[in-house]
């Protein structure tokens, strides 16, 4: 959410980042915003002339009591009496414009950064740059869930019949290889000074409101029936909501933190055979970074965030590349937005493992997330980014890691949470 002081004075820039965006059909929504926003002043300024009125008539009766004039004291109460019920009825009427006006404010994007590529949607994302050299074996690299299978390491089926579609059995070496990738996920981000954190794995609607926009909680989000909690689809959420509604001493910040969870999403639609298997699923676990800073730091914290992933596929001896996020690609509370895409030597293209993101104070102003110092007051700035998140990252892993007598290959910084083995052998 943005401060509505920019749509009061820079009305013109929140539109053209509308339509940098491609979100022309919300530009009347500024135009009401602004429509309410001055009767909700008038009212305001009516409530404070009522209060102050009523101090004053209440001052007057009890001046007129004291000089025994009883009657005329009373024709004072009556006009006190008129004037509260006039003030109720304008305080209500302010809340209900507050409630408006904020009702609004939460669709408005945020101000993406001029740096952001214009585009329509993610095919016009831009590649910035390439880490690791990507091979085409000479030998075939099989469907990802063939490679599981050699090691007895998945069953769909089963879980089918218990869960449904999107959902898995990990088994043998893929669980474990599964849970080393997380382990040392974990220590690599604590090496970099960053704190653990084990989350709540269910929120708050207030929380959900304030971290993401309605057509991602929509798209995404699992409620809880019968109580005002969903199941987080990434653990950000509740680490930024864990700070709701109070004030950060600035001389406390930058707070780093690392968080491990579950993750659980809706996924709604259909996808092709490579997003099936188990790379677009209903539950899945992940690794995640997140930055509260001061405002100025924040973009070299985006930098430092997306570096730390690419790093940490490196060392795994995984390819990557990262792509710019155009305009019309970013979800609305974000500014800027880079994806980490991982070598698939099986599709001969990159595909998605992760994404960093700044947020500016758009999360922090919806939770009301304050800071205090030097500087004065504001609002702290915010920032997430994924470090792996299998079993998505299983599949660049073993693909990349596959030889041609179906064994896998376990790098040197894996070896220690992989019992010291230097491969996976098919069953």
């Amino acid at each position: 959410m943005i401060d509505i002081n920019l749509i009061r004075h820079e009305a013109d820039r929140v539109k053209e980042n509308m339509k940098k965006k491609f979100q022309d059909d919300k530009l009347g929504l500024v135009d009401d915003i602004l429509e309410l926003d001055v009767k909700r002043r008038e009212t305001i300024t009516q409530v404070d002339d009522l209060r102050a009125s009523r101090n004053s008539l209440s001052k007057q009766i009890g001046k007129l009591m004291g000089q025994g004039k009883k009657e005329e004291a009373e024709e004072v109460k009556k006009q006190v009496a008129a004037n509260a019920k006039k003030l109720a009825e304008l305080e209500a009427l302010g809340k209900e414009y507050d409630e408006k006006v904020n009702e609004i404010m939460m669709k408005i994007p945020n101000i993406i950064d001029d740096s952001v590529p214009i585009g329509k949607d993610d095919t016009e994302n831009v590649e910035l740059e390439k880490y690791g050299e990507p091979v085409v074996p000479a030998y075939e690299i099989p469907y990802h869930i063939d490679i599981m299978k050699s090691f007895d390491g998945v069953d769909l089926e089963a879980s089918g019949k218990v869960s449904g579609n999107g959902f898995y059995y990990l088994m043998g070496d893929v669980a474990r290889l599964h849970s080393a990738l997380l382990s040392y996920a974990r220590d690599f981000m604590i090496d970099r000074g960053f704190t653990y954190v084990i989350p709540p794995y269910m929120i708050r609607s207030d929380v959900v409101k304030g971290v993401m926009s309605f057509a991602e909680m929509d798209a995404m989000m699992y409620k809880i029936e019968g109580e005002d909690l969903y199941l987080i689809g990434t653990s950000e959420h509740s680490m930024i909501g864990k700070y709701i509604d109070s004030i950060v001493q600035e001389e406390t910040l930058p707070h780093t933190l690392t968080s491990y969870s579950p993750c659980f999403r809706k996924e709604k639609g259909a996808h092709g055979i490579e997003e099936r298997g188990v790379y677009r699923i209903h539950q899945f676990e992940k690794q995640e970074m997140v930055v509260l800073c001061m405002p100025e730091e924040a973009m070299d914290w985006y930098n430092k965030l997306w570096q730390n992933t690419v790093d940490f596929f490196v060392s795994l001896e995984v390819p990557v590349r990262t792509l710019e996020c155009c305009s019309g690609d970013l979800a609305d509370l974000k500014v800027k937005s880079v994806d980490i895409e991982a070598w698939s030597p099986r599709q001969q293209k990159y595909f998605e493992v992760g994404s960093c993101s700044n947020l500016g104070d758009a999360q922090a102003r919806r939770l009301k997330i304050r800071r205090k110092g030097d500087s004065g007051k504001g609002f702290v700035h915010t920032l997430n980014n994924t470090v792996v998140a299998p079993p998505r990252m299983l599949i660049a892993f073993l693909e990349n890691h596959l030889q041609a007598d179906g064994s896998v290959t376990i790098p040197k910084a894996l070896q220690p949470y992989m019992g010291f083995k230097e491969a996976m052998l098919p069953k």
